[in-house]
């Protein structure tokens, strides 16, 4: 068997691009995967076609020597781009291999050690209590979800003293949870905005009361030592991880004892294979893996079968594809509009869906267990994206 083709695919998620990947081989196997969006995305086409040439001809089922190969053809170690990249080819040649056999892909990770993979929805916004009661409740009666994710900002973090920032924050937090059911798990990211620790232990500590399932990733990922001062300042479960690249950052993080869970990306580290290194460190650091998973339903997929293998998975990021409850904000930034939900991301014709707040394996399926739709991905569908930076009152730049 040997690779015979790259093609890829330019597609969407409402106001998101999307580059899908295929690879097909001389004996007819074609395999997917999805590249993270970090951005030029148009950038990843030719950067694709370039990679393209290093493996063409070989054995797709090499994946560690196809794969380190990719990694140690450049001279310095790739960025996010370059591996963005590379995670898409390494999804494809998971999927051909398993194909090759007619197992799904977790049968080649030694098996599945769980019956179901349990999902968190990603709101992302900061919506009223008894809107987000009614959000959240509609994505429990549809899917049986019990798990979320909001933003614990209520205020503008540049615009207002950091304490009444704290106090709003918290103050939000107690009346959620005395507005929704008691059983729902209610996480919140802070989207690395924070520079000070002692800001962002000040912000942690005020959710801590009300039993956050995690506080996500309040600082920057740069200063691996902070991150272990940070953790020493907390009481509340502390996770990060979407902006690390290997196996040798996350070493760095876990040694300083940086965090209780992890969260690296399967569309951001350089693939599955990574993914395993990486979740193997954290397991005998006795941390969790909650894989960061805002992508598409192919990335879905690829996310399920790592998690349906390892040992210590937490939980999974988890969006609709599309659907009634399909969410991904409206544009406008106000928490409290009820989005769009009339657009999505339709390139995979069955992606996995929750039920009883879980994702089923698909034992039945090889690879995978997704079919691609080629008529939407035929269409060229690119559309601009850019993160909205904040500015502060005096004018200058803050995190996105």
């Amino acid at each position: 068997m040997k690779i015979e083709r790259l093609r890829a695919y330019m597609s969407r998620d409402k106001d998101r691009p999307r580059v899908v990947v295929a690879i097909d081989t001389d004996d007819g196997l074609t395999g997917w995967g999805e590249c993270y969006n970090h951005g030029p995305d148009k950038a990843l086409l030719p950067l694709l076609d370039y990679l393209f040439e290093f493996i063409r001809g070989q054995d797709p089922r090499r994946i560690e020597y196809l794969i380190l190969y990719l990694l140690q053809q450049s001279r310095f170690p790739p960025g996010a781009l370059g591996l963005a990249a590379i995670s898409a080819i390494d999804h494809c040649l998971w999927d051909i291999s398993a194909k090759a056999l007619g197992v799904p892909v977790y049968m080649l990770l030694g098996g599945n050690v769980r019956d179901r993979v349990r999902v968190y929805a990603g709101v992302y916004t900061a919506p009223d209590p008894a809107i987000a009661r009614d959000q959240l409740n509609a994505l429990n009666e549809e899917w049986g979800l019990t798990a979320f994710k909001l933003s614990p900002y209520r205020i503008d973090m540049h615009a207002n003293r950091w304490g009444e920032v704290v106090r709003t924050s918290a103050e939000y937090f107690r009346t959620l949870r005395e507005t929704v059911r008691s059983d729902y798990e209610i996480a919140f990211d802070a989207h690395a905005k924070i520079f000070e620790v002692g800001q962002a232990i000040q912000l942690g500590n005020a959710l801590a009361p009300y039993d956050p399932l995690f506080f996500e990733e309040p600082l920057r990922p740069e200063n691996f030592e902070a991150w272990g001062e940070l953790k020493r300042g907390l009481s509340c479960t502390l996770a990060t991880g979407e902006s690390l690249y290997s196996r040798f950052e996350f070493l760095r993080l876990l040694s300083v004892k940086g965090c209780d869970i992890i969260q690296p990306d399967i569309c951001v580290v350089g693939g599955l294979l990574e993914m395993r290194k990486i979740a193997a460190i954290a397991e005998a650091h006795y941390v969790t893996i909650a894989p960061h998973n805002p992508m598409g339903p192919l990335a879905t997929a690829v996310n399920l079968h790592f998690s349906a293998a390892q040992p210590n998975f937490r939980i999974l990021e988890y969006r609709l594809p599309h659907g009634p409850n399909y969410a991904f904000g409206d544009g406008r930034g106000d928490a409290n509009v009820q989005p769009d939900r009339s657009q999505g991301a339709w390139y995979v014709k069955d992606p996995y869906l929750p039920k009883d707040g879980y994702l089923e394996l698909r034992p039945d399926r090889s690879g995978w267990g997704v079919e691609m739709d080629m008529d939407v991905l035929a269409r060229e569908d690119y559309i601009h994206w850019e993160r909205k930076v904040p500015r502060r009152p005096d004018g200058s730049t803050a995190y996105a």
